[in-house]
């Protein structure tokens, strides 16, 4: 997943130990499906995505043209 870099914040947030392990085996099969490494990172920052329907780009909501 290409994720500029520019514009990107550093958060930490605390999650189950299941949901991790959970995560960490679903991005072995989407890295296997997909040909690239996917991290459960990636997974969250999908996931978060597209429940609110968010942009590419942190600059994409909220920009005037």
């Amino acid at each position: 997943m290409g994720r500029p870099k520019l514009n990107n914040v550093q958060i930490n947030i605390s999650i189950p130990l299941e949901w991790k392990k959970e995560l960490e085996n679903l991005a072995r099969i989407y890295s296997v499906e997909e040909g690239k490494t996917v991290t459960f990172l990636d997974l969250m920052r999908r996931g978060i995505q597209e429940k609110y329907q968010l942009g590419e780009n942190d600059d994409e909501r909220g920009k005037i043209s």
